[in-house]
């Protein structure tokens, strides 16, 4: 696989935002759902934690969604908990058995997904799908973007314009190690900068990301001048103080600017590093990837 065929993660975010600009996001609406649980896994488990963060839900995931059902059976049999939501990009892997327990144990099953035709939404009472954009395996920035759009109600334009003011440091690619700092209410997208440190990077680890609140816990005992903190906000701690990077944001700042900022910069710090991902990718699609699944068929290197 030529190595310059996959897009490095700043320019599929610009691709989906612009997908999302030609193509209205499907708009959730959550007094529809009345869920118990919602569930996913990695990102879909953070996409479902901002999705629903003013709802009153318990939040699951593939490694403790069984221990969850038994711990809440008392309230399932009693009517209290009524559903499960399992929120899923592909409508496949782990969400096709999530869905199956939820009834098993007595839950109308919700499925959120891009895939319409998938086993999940095969399996679900009910399922709302989501457009999406091509872009590389793992990305998935227009998957959970369309999640969140559809209830934030951001507008595509308005983050692309954002972006594309953004100007990064003179020094940006001499530096070793990057460090996030968001604030508390985003802490969902601090964890999705820490999935994307694990996906593009390994143990080539270039990423670091913190709440506000977290970052005040001894992150920073060992300084650097070769770390760039970035934060959404002023920064009057963390890091060394002539390596910070400190990005304004609007006052209607929410969930799905904050994401696009995030891969945003990820995608330049990959762009700064040697082609990790890129060289991996193929090798994960078509063997170590799908094995521990009990699949032989390789993952799409490019999902569409």
């Amino acid at each position: 696989m030529n190595n310059f065929v996959l897009p490095n993660l700043n320019v599929s975010v610009l691709a989906g935002l612009n997908f999302f600009i030609k193509n209205k996001p499907t708009l959730l609406n959550l007094k529809k759902l009345a869920p118990g649980f919602v569930v996913g896994s990695v990102n879909a488990y953070h996409t479902g934690k901002m999705i629903f963060d003013n709802q009153p839900v318990f939040f699951a995931d593939e490694g403790n969604f069984l221990t969850q059902l038994k711990i809440y059976k008392s309230l399932i049999k009693s009517g209290t908990i009524k559903e499960a939501v399992i929120i899923s990009a592909s409508g496949e892997k782990d969400s096709t058995w999530e869905i199956k327990a939820a009834q098993a144990a007595g839950l109308k099953t919700t499925l959120l997904t891009c895939q319409a035709e998938s086993t999940g939404v095969r399996l679900a009472d009910q399922f709302f799908t989501f457009q999406k954009s091509p872009e590389p395996y793992s990305y998935n920035f227009s998957t959970y973007l369309g999640m969140i759009l559809g209830v934030t109600a951001e507008k595509p334009e308005k983050i692309k314009k954002f972006l594309k003011n953004i100007k990064l440091p003179k020094n940006f690619k001499n530096y070793r190690s990057f460090t996030f700092i968001l604030p508390d209410r985003f802490r969902p997208i601090v964890d999705m900068i820490n999935v994307k440190d694990d996906e593009l990077f390994g143990p080539h680890s270039s990423l670091r990301a913190y709440s506000e609140g977290n970052a005040r816990h001894a992150k920073f005992i060992c300084r650097s001048e070769k770390e760039l903190v970035i934060s959404f906000g002023a920064n009057r701690f963390f890091g060394n103080q002539k390596h910070r990077w400190n990005l304004k944001l609007p006052k209607d700042a929410n969930y799905g600017l904050a994401l696009s900022i995030s891969y945003y910069i990820i995608g330049f710090i990959q762009t700064s590093r040697p082609a990790y991902f890129k060289k991996g990718l193929l090798e994960y699609c078509q063997k170590t990837g799908p094995r521990p699944y009990g699949q032989k068929k390789p993952f799409s290197i490019i999902v569409k």
